[in-house]
């Protein structure tokens, strides 16, 4: 039987979390969307601290990943977890690994004092929006993600 675990990211680890979210990006079909790069991952991570990672590992070998951080709703009054990356490796699907990781974090949400986990998922991904139904995450139907990107973040604050 393997033995699986569930660890932080280690400093010395940039690049293996860099090659996770490729790997995410290539199952996501946006591989071309990945500019950080290794000093990139290292600094917001491991210096800034604007992320956690953690890694799960089977008999040793790491096989996925989530990185996750802080966000906040006012209208709770507290912080949340979000969770803006899980990837297992394809061949370790469906063994439990992505619900246990799911696990470790609601853990680390109770310890922390979160009022809720968030994340978002692609409308495409039903293997994945099938698995949150069956451990009780519903959608935000009424809610659609807003986004900016850097350079249009940077055109707005200059008008």
């Amino acid at each position: 039987m393997p033995v699986f675990n569930i660890r932080p990211a280690r400093p010395n680890e940039a690049g293996l979390i860099l090659e996770f979210i490729k790997k995410l990006a290539e199952y996501e079909k946006c591989s071309d969307e990945v500019v950080a790069d290794e000093q990139t991952i290292y600094q917001s991570i491991f210096v800034e601290k604007a992320a956690e990672v953690v890694f799960a590992e089977e008999d040793g070998v790491v096989i996925g990943f989530a990185l996750f951080f802080h966000n906040f709703s006012t209208f709770v009054g507290r912080k949340g977890l979000y969770l803006e990356d899980l990837f297992i490796i394809p061949e370790k699907r469906s063994l439990g690994y992505g619900k246990a990781i799911l696990k470790y974090l609601a853990d680390i949400a109770v310890k922390r004092h979160c009022g809720r986990m968030e994340w978002i998922c692609l409308d495409w991904n039903t293997p994945s929006l099938a698995f949150y139904r069956s451990i009780g995450a519903f959608p935000l139907d009424e809610w659609t993600v807003q986004r900016m990107p850097e350079d249009v973040v940077k055109n707005f604050a200059k008008q």
